[in-house]
């Protein structure tokens, strides 16, 4: 009987040092949680020292990757080249592909074009600075506040200023003047 309680208290006691072992701080683990944090953040895009885009949000986290995710709501101005704000972006969040060098915005994407006063919503907006597009493949939705014209889609490619979209597949309603 000696020989039992001896093999079960080495036991307990074997299974209350292991228990008490602090995993978190294992030596040689590596840390993938971000390695910087900025508030009140603004980031400015230019070309040829002409200012294209501006983004402010309240937080940036950056990872060891250089991968960058906007945690709360993103807004994006896009400039003309006489320096005026031409369309707004506004997303509940987004992050920064280092490896793919583009942004994405998500979550109630919303998109204002001042010069022609349409509204652009979807869920997600990509931008790629390298090829000054943007584009998606989700679902998306075009109103023309002055026409009433509704266009809806799923994916389109436009420049990184608006002024030029097409729609992969698209449906609208229109407004026609003239003879049926």
């Amino acid at each position: 009987m000696n020989t039992y309680r001896y093999l079960y208290l080495l036991l307990a006691t074997t299974v209350f040092f292991i228990s008490c072992e602090d995993n978190e701080n294992v030596a040689g683990a590596i840390y993938k949680g971000p390695i910087e944090e900025v508030q009140n953040v603004e980031v400015l895009y230019s070309e040829e020292g002409e200012l294209k885009v501006q983004m402010r949000t309240p937080k940036q986290l950056r990872y060891q990757n250089d991968n960058k995710v906007f945690p709360d709501t993103v807004n994006i101005n896009f400039y003309n080249p006489e320096g005026a704000i031409i369309t707004r972006l506004r997303a509940d969040s987004g992050h920064y592909n280092k490896g793919e060098d583009v942004f994405v915005v998500i979550g109630n994407v919303r998109v204002m074009m001042s010069e022609t006063n349409q509204l652009l919503r979807t869920s997600e907006l990509k931008w790629s600075p390298r090829t000054q597009k943007v584009f998606t493949d989700r679902p998306l939705t075009v109103k023309n506040h002055i026409t009433g014209e509704i266009t809806k889609a799923v994916g389109m490619d436009a420049d990184q200023d608006f002024s030029h979209i097409k729609f992969r597949k698209g449906t609208g309603i229109y407004r026609f003047e003239g003879a049926p």
